[in-house]
């Protein structure tokens, strides 16, 4: 039995920190599908499962004499932050593609502005419980722990991570772990952010039958461009025998022939078909351009019967393939004046978005599209629906990003007055590259597309590989923090920094913005990236308004999480 005592107890082996690892990870991802009142904790259950683990060998004496710590320091430092570069990454290419669009509608500023609200008075409430609970003790390690409770009190991982990583640039604070102000603070701020948004309701009255009736009365007022359809005789001699693709493009307007009447025949045409002076064709452009398609092509003729029976109305999801199309705006692409189809929804990267006219479409969008089958057909090839394209995620560019977010990140930017410079570090620096990379990669003809599934797997592992680390490292002190120190404070602290800002920003945003309360739900969610949160929201709805308002403030919000938690530290700690 000496193998399997040295497989639990030789802290320095390769094999025991696997197995340290696995065990955090296996256990800690198990307990995190378990729901507590119908809201299960996910990965960051990885975290208290490394705090108990990392207790117990502090306990039991089985960790390394010389650090307390149940594998080494150093090992434990770079899965940590090699995890967090991952995680964070794959969130930038996530957000990135919708991060710069959600400040160009008003109502997407206007939610941002609510969302940077929340932010800044989350930080705002957590200093002022610093000076008014700790600023008198003089000990310089209290504003990082509190740090570390505000992240836990808005359930924001990365930013835990940005401020950890920060904390290394400090001397007199390296090595402080602020996990434990994190984990005491992160179950309260689950409950408390969906409290405040039931609290909310009560507060400003809210009845949910006429949120979701004026949910549904926005959505048939949408001024969307209206199709129009007409035939049309062909008239125009300069345009005898070319081909529709020819003419579209001579012409410079979008439009669809859906039928041609040739020699007395109905045809459905394609591309690549020629139009001949005098036939009839079945016309579908957007409203504002039909009169100039008649004028191009040839004289309206009113009431043709083209004897088309109706076809039934069917969905399809369609992937987004062909480069051609990637970075057009749904706009740009006039799916329902032109093709004759609706576009539902829009899943990317695992996000639900709102199809706005504005929105860029981004190669591996996947959209819901509903219409007449044939109509349907044509917008498949169109889009490409090609899913061998996109099987193998380019992990070249991949990790090419990950190299110049770490340059990005570790380049020193002097500020007067901080006492050492500015970094971006392994937190902000891959997170503001991702971020410009799925934002703008389709204006170089970069392939840095990875499928919903690679990205999500990608991300929980890093993040599981950094909630394991941290949680390792924090265990060895957690129980004296929560009983002998200052874990009951963090507790209460955390839970008015989550619960205030909410309430106050969420009055703001219905009684001024007027925001309908679905919309305000997962504008909640996404200010503080909770998913528990918007899962709430989604059971509470009967449509898609809290996923657009959680997606219109997730990306936004995540980087300003990362970054405040990086200024805190080192404005204020060094």
């Amino acid at each position: 039995m000496e193998w399997l005592s040295n497989l639990f107890l030789n802290t320095s082996s390769i094999a025991h920190i696997v197995l340290l690892f696995a065990v955090v990870i296996s256990a800690g991802m198990a307990l995190g599908k378990v729901k507590f009142g119908g809201i299960a904790l996910g990965a960051t259950f990885v975290l208290f499962v490394g705090i108990l683990v990392g207790h117990i060998y502090a306990a039991a004496g089985w960790a390394d004499a010389e650090t307390n710590l149940a594998a080494p320091q150093q090992v434990l430092n770079f899965v940590q932050d090699f995890g967090l570069i991952l995680f964070v990454y794959c969130i930038g290419l996530q957000v990135g593609p919708g991060f710069f669009h959600s400040f160009k509608s008003g109502g997407g500023l206007q939610m941002n502005y609510i969302a940077i609200g929340i932010v800044l008075l989350n930080v705002a409430t957590m200093l002022g419980l610093y000076y008014l609970v700790f600023a008198s003790r003089g000990d310089n390690r209290d504003l990082p722990m509190m740090v570390g409770v505000l992240y836990g009190a808005v359930t924001n991982t990365p930013g835990l991570g940005a401020a950890q990583e920060a904390l290394n640039s400090i001397d007199g604070l390296k090595g402080l772990n602020i996990a434990s102000g994190y984990a005491c603070a992160y179950p309260l701020g689950v409950v408390g952010i969906i409290g405040a948004t039931i609290l909310l309701r009560f507060i400003c009255g809210i009845k949910l039958e006429k949120e979701e009736e004026d949910i549904r009365r926005a959505q048939e007022d949408n001024p969307h461009a209206k199709p129009h359809r007409m035939t049309l005789r062909v008239t125009n001699h300069s345009i005898n025998g070319k081909k529709l693709s020819q003419i579209r493009e001579f012409l410079g307007r979008t439009f669809v022939c859906t039928r041609m009447q040739k020699d007395g025949e109905f045809v459905a045409p394609s591309h690549d078909t020629p139009v001949y002076y005098g036939e009839l064709m079945n016309i579908v452009c957007a409203e504002d351009d039909a009169e100039a398609v008649s004028a191009f092509i040839g004289e309206d003729v009113p009431d043709f019967d083209w004897k088309i029976e109706k076809a039934p109305i069917v969905s399809r999801r369609i992937l987004v393939t062909q480069g051609n199309v990637n970075g057009k705006t749904f706009g740009q692409m006039h799916f329902s004046s032109v093709f004759g189809v609706n576009v539902t929804r829009i899943t990317r990267q695992g996000m639900e978005l709102f199809a706005d006219r504005a929105l860029r479409i981004q190669i591996g969008d996947r959209l819901l599209v509903v219409g007449e089958a044939d109509a349907i057909d044509r917008v498949e090839r169109v889009l490409g629906n090609s899913v061998k394209r996109l099987d193998h995620p380019n992990i070249g560019a991949i990790f090419l990003g990950v190299l110049l977010g770490i340059l990005l990140g570790t380049l020193p930017i002097a500020i007067p007055g901080m006492s050492v410079p500015l970094k971006l570090g392994l937190a902000g620096g891959p997170l503001v590259v991702a971020i410009l990379i799925g934002a703008y990669s389709y204006k170089f003809h970069l392939n840095t597309y990875m499928t919903s599934g690679a990205n999500l797997f990608i991300r929980e592992l890093g993040l599981s590989l950094f909630l394991a680390a941290v949680g390792i490292k924090a265990g060895s002190t957690f129980w004296q923090t929560v009983t002998q120190g200052d874990g009951l404070t963090y507790v209460w602290t955390g839970f008015i920094i989550t619960v205030l800002p909410l309430l106050i920003m969420g009055f703001v945003a219905r009684k001024v913005y007027k925001f309908n309360y679905f919309t305000l739900m997962g504008l909640i969610a996404g200010s503080t990236t909770d998913p528990p949160a918007l899962g709430y929201a989604n059971q509470t709805a009967n449509n898609d308004a809290p996923s657009v308002g959680y997606s219109t403030v997730y990306p936004l919000s995540m980087f300003l999480r990362i970054l405040c938690a990086q200024a805190i530290i080192l404005f204020l700690c060094s």
